[in-house]
Formats: structure tokens, C-alpha cells, sequence
């Protein structure tokens, strides 16, 4: 894949909208934990140098570091299991110019083309300035696909929050396989959050986001050029951070190939997730994660850490 944000080797030091009713940012509490009694559930990810999945890793494979103290993985399992995916589609006003939604549509069929109908489940969101559901997550394949292809553009863009909002969203079933998929040109002009709000909010909920950048099919066939600064700026900078520090990753749809290798590699990663918890430090405040895993030349993708908070109320996710 050309390019895929920053993943660390061996180590990871997440007209149709305005018919649609307008989500409101649900109030979700911190993550909160009591000492001894509840633990840290996480996702991770392990593939090799070359980009293969890797599925056979046992408990004794990994090591977990919190805030820089080896922790014992109390609870893991890496069975393959059904995929939950929220689709997030910008369809603000920078989306309808140079073909961006017909190429947005071609991102979402090769992700849908990859899911299990009927076992694996997708959703479909959409954001200018607000959030919108336009299809609640159900059974794949749905009807995202046709009412993806109804949206019209409008607005400023609020990528940011939309991306925080949905992660609250589908925060709120199991833990694993579950992601936000954003489709994006990478504008946002009308965030209150931040990338690093954003990405604080999906790590601690430990709900991976992965970030396809929309690129116009007439930069694709030459009519104008890709402007390679721009996306390298995107991937690299504040937007691949964000992507990062929640265990996920950024593509650019450059090519066809590449469209539908990054759908292939999302829909692989969320099936084959570990999971594992452990017990937490019990000091407030942010404690950073480190997995690591004892084969050196493999590439591990978790999310960042996690916010512990002294009192008596009980994990939440």
C-alpha cells in the first residue's frame, strides 16, 4: 500500500442528510476503572514487514507495557469473528467537485465487497456540518449503497467531530471488530475538536478509525495532477495521527488497486483482531500503551492508551 500512516514495527508507542435526522454528540463518560476489580479491554493487530495478516500469535507471543510497567494480559482470545463497520461519508461541499462522490461510492463498493453479507453488519453515517444517520448498522450488505449514491453535498466540514461522534456511536456494543471508515477528501474548516481530542476520545473507547482520502478520478487519469505535498501532508501530519493513535491507519485512493487493497486490509485487520485486557494503573490521568510482541520484525497496531479516574463508578465503555 503506498501509503499507510506511520505503523511502528513490533510496537505501537482509531438532498439525503438533511432528510435524515441530525445526531446529537451523546454524553459519554470517561473510562473509569477500580483497582483489582476491572480491567482494560483492547484490540490489536499484528501483521508482517510485507503486509500479510498474522492470525496464530498466542498470549505468551505479546507484552504489554502501561506508562512504561510490563502488565500480564489477564484475559485474551483471537478467534475470527463477524465484522461491525460504521461508514462515515463527507459530504460536505468540498465533496462535489472533480467527481469526488462517484469516487467515494467506488472506496465504499470495494469495502462492502469484502464483508460477509448477512453475517457481517456496516452503517451508514454522513457529515457537512452535523452528523447525520442515514443507516443504522445492520446486516451487510444494506441499502448503503444506494442511499450513498443519493447524498448531495452541502456545508462546511466538520470531520473531526463527525468522526469523534461516530466512534461514541458504535462504541456502545462489543468491544472487537468494530471500526469507524471515514471517507474523506482530509478538508475540515468547522471542527470544534481537534485531531488529538478526536483521537484521545476513539483510543480510550478503543474504537479504531481508519481514513481513506478521496482522491478526484480526473487527478487518476491525468487530466489534472495529484497534488502529492497535500496528501503526504494529510498522511503524514495531524489527519494520519489521528488515524494512528487509535489503532487504525490512513490510504489515498489513488488507484483502483490501491481502493481496493486498503478495503481488503480493513476488513482483514477487524476480522482478525486479539483481544485482551488487563488490570489497570490505578493513578488518574492518561496512561500511555505500548503492545509488543517477542518476534521483532512484526508490525503491531493498538490503540494508544487509556484514562483512569479515582472514584467509585464502574468501567464504562
Amino acid at each position: 500500500m503506498r501509503r499507510t500512516a506511520g505503523i511502528l514495527l513490533g510496537t505501537f508507542v482509531a438532498s439525503l442528510p438533511l432528510a435524515a435526522a441530525t445526531l446529537q454528540t451523546p454524553q459519554q463518560q470517561p473510562l473509569t476503572f477500580k483497582a483489582g476489580t476491572d480491567a482494560v479491554a483492547m484490540t490489536v493487530v499484528v501483521r508482517k514487514r510485507n503486509g500479510k495478516p498474522v492470525t496464530d500469535l498466542k498470549r505468551e507471543d505479546f507484552q504489554l507495557i502501561d506508562n512504561g510497567q510490563a502488565r500480564p494480559i489477564v484475559e485474551f482470545r483471537s478467534e475470527p469473528t463477524p465484522v461491525r463497520l460504521a461508514l462515515l461519508a463527507d459530504f460536505s461541499g468540498s465533496m462535489d467537485v472533480a467527481e469526488k462522490r462517484p469516487a467515494a461510492r467506488q472506496v465504499a463498493d470495494q469495502l462492502v465487497s469484502w464483508l460477509t453479507p448477512g453475517t457481517d453488519q456496516i452503517g451508514l453515517y454522513a457529515f457537512d456540518m452535523n452528523l447525520h444517520e442515514v443507516e443504522p448498522v445492520g446486516p451487510a450488505p444494506g441499502t448503503v449503497l444506494e442511499k450513498l449514491s443519493n447524498l448531495k453535498p452541502y456545508g462546511s466540514t466538520s470531520l473531526y467531530d463527525a468522526i469523534a461522534q461516530t466512534s461514541k456511536l458504535i462504541s456502545s456494543d462489543s468491544p472487537a471488530h468494530r471500526a469507524v471508515v471515514a471517507l474523506t477528501d482530509g478538508a475540515d474548516n468547522a471542527s470544534r475538536l481537534t485531531p488529538e481530542e478526536v483521537s484521545a476520545i476513539a483510543s480510550q473507547i478503543d474504537v479504531p478509525v481508519y481514513i481513506i482520502i478521496i482522491v478526484s478520478p480526473l487527478d487518476r487519469a491525468g487530466k489534472t495532477s495529484v497534488n502529492e505535498a497535500t496528501l503526504d501532508a494529510l498522511v503524514t501530519g495531524r489527519l494520519g495521527d489521528l488515524a494512528r493513535w487509535t489503532g487504525g491507519a490512513i490510504y489515498t485512493s489513488t488507484t483502483p488497486s490501491m481502493t481496493s487493497q486498503a478495503a481488503q486490509e480493513i476488513v482483514t485487520d477487524l476480522r482478525h483482531q486479539y483481544f485482551m485486557s488487563f488490570e489497570p494503573d490505578v493513578r488518574p490521568g492518561w496512561h500511555p500503551i505500548e503492545v509488543r510482541t517477542r518476534q521483532k520484525d512484526l508490525v503491531v497496531r493498538a490503540r494508544s492508551g487509556y484514562i483512569a479516574r479515582s472514584g467509585p463508578e464502574p468501567l464504562q465503555r
